[in-house]
Order: structure tokens, then sequence, then C-alpha cells
């Protein structure tokens, strides 16, 4: 199967410093790609990471901050390059669709690009990837802001010891999984429920019930965590979170595995980050794995 991964280019909250690049997140899935939020400097880190831009299939934007769109330019001038003939499709909040479409006008690649405006409403359908569906959700920002998830439907697992007990092996597994029922046997009698996996992409928000609709039972979250909990008096001014607010959301929700970025320059040491937002997930009682990104770490979706 495909890898099911994210590749994280760049993890700075509005200026870039000498190790972290401004935004950007691939997230691979079942052998296409979705780039979320391109700052400045993504068509590089693309290189840096291995990423293939033909891969590529659309773009996802939270909000018209330039330090989560400016890439846009560049990474559709390297897909014209790498592509020439690749359709592209750009999504971002309504409010930003003007400034994403001159964005686009100023690549100037003459590539096939689409900008659709995503409606401010909860779970508003945004796209097909790879047979999983891709919505989104307002945030509270500063400006008008989406968060997206990306969840795949919900399958079917085999029970060997109920398939053993209805006499069915071999051929006759994929006979049933075909038809839905072989010599009277269903496939609901010698099966059960295989949730799908999910992924959560949340930027600059203040805490908000968009937040706790996104990362829901989701298995792998990537969600801003511009400040340490010292701080937090500024996240609240600025609309943004805090590690400790970050790390309680998907704990209390579930999430299996949790990255947290955007972190403001004022940080030189992350490992203050993990160890509030490890705090945080003890305190609330939740089992959330808690991965600091780097730019250019690959963290994979865990496996259900």
């Amino acid at each position: 199967m495909p890898a099911r991964e994210l590749v994280v280019l760049g993890t700075a909250s509005q200026a870039p410093t000498r190790t972290r690049n401004h935004n950007g997140y691939v997230l691979r899935w079942d052998g296409t790609s979705v780039l979320f939020d391109p700052g400045e400097g993504t068509q590089r880190q693309m290189v840096l990471a291995g990423v293939a831009s033909p891969r590529i299939e659309r773009l996802c934007v939270t909000h018209n901050h330039n330090d989560h769109c400016l890439g846009v330019p560049g990474v559709l001038a390297r897909m014209a390059l790498d592509a020439p003939d690749r359709s592209v499709s750009v999504h971002g909040p309504e409010h930003a669709v003007p400034h994403l479409r001159a964005l686009v006008e100023v690549a100037s690649t003459g590539l096939p690009v689409t900008v659709h405006g995503v409606p401010a409403t909860a779970g508003a359908a945004v796209a097909d990837v790879a047979g999983s569906q891709l919505t989104a959700v307002p945030l509270d920002h500063r400006v008008p802001a989406v968060g997206y998830r990306l969840q795949e439907p919900a399958g079917r697992r085999f029970l060997p010891e109920r398939l053993a007990a209805a006499g069915i092996r071999g051929p006759d597994v994929g006979l049933l999984q075909r038809d839905g029922e072989l010599r009277g046997v269903r496939l609901a009698d010698v099966t059960e429920e295989r949730p799908g996996q999910s992924f959560a992409f949340v930027m600059d928000t203040r805490l908000c019930e968009g937040v706790a609709t996104l990362v829901a039972g989701v298995d792998l979250a990537v969600v801003e965590s511009t400040f340490l909990d010292r701080d937090a008096g500024l996240a609240e001014q600025y609309a943004h979170l805090t590690a400790r607010q970050a790390a309680t959301a998907a704990a209390r929700a579930g999430v299996r595995r949790l990255v947290l970025t955007h972190f403001s320059q004022r940080y030189g040491d992350l490992d203050e980050v993990r160890d509030e937002a490890e705090a945080a997930v003890a305190e609330a009682g939740g089992s959330t794995q808690v991965h600091v990104a780097r730019d250019l770490d690959v963290v994979a979706v865990p496996a259900r």
C-alpha cells in the first residue's frame, strides 16, 4: 500500500529563522499528495525533502496571511517545470480567494489552475482525495480561516475465527468479499467494521469549537502551537494556540499522534514545547503521542 505520511517543509510562524523555514506541509496519501499552507521558500524545501511536485494534486490554504501562502507562485512555477500539462486545484476560505488568485496570476505559469473558495460552514466538502473525503471547518483567527480534515471511509475487517467456523477459506474469501454473500454466509457475519484513517490540519486559531471538530478521534493531527503557556496572553491577543492548549485539545479528542508546529521565533529551544505538551496530555488523562516538528521531518500516519 502506498505511504500515508506527512512531510514537514517548514515550522516557523510569521518570520523564518536560521533553522526554520516558513510553513509548508505535504500529506502523501495513497499515491497522491496535498500541499498545505505553502509559505515563502516552499519550492526549495520540496527539493531538500525529495517531494515530487507532479504528485501534488491540490494546494490547501487556511487563510490569507502571507506566511501561509506566499510560496504559492514558486510551487506553481516548479509544477509547471516538472509537469506542464498537470491541472492544479487551489483551495482556501472564500475571503482569501482574491489573494490566492493574485498569487496564481503572479506565478504566470500557464498551468490550468482553478481557485476554489471554501464556504464558512462546518464540514464543507472540499475534494475527494484518493477515495477519502477532504472537508473544511471554520476557525477563529484575526481573518477568516479554516482547518482541514481528511477522512477515509470505514471498511470491513475479516475475523479469521469466524471464517474458519463458517468453512470459508482460500479463494472463497475473495468471492464473499466481492458478492457480499456465499453459501448463506453474509459478509457481515464474518467481518467487523474497520474505521478509516484520518488526518487533521489546524493552523492559526484560538481555541474554538472548530478545533475540537477537526481533531476528534483522528490518527494524525497537525496543530499550530505558536506560543508556550507562559505567553498565553499573547496567544489570545494574536489569535493563536499555546502548546498546552493544542495538546489538551488533542488528548481530550483522542488524537493518536499530534504534530506541533508554527513556532514563534522567540523560542529557540523546542524541548520546552515538547515538555509542556506531554505534561498537558498526561494531565488530561490521554494517550496522544506528541511529535514536535522540525523542518524536513517525515511523520507516518499511525496504522490501524
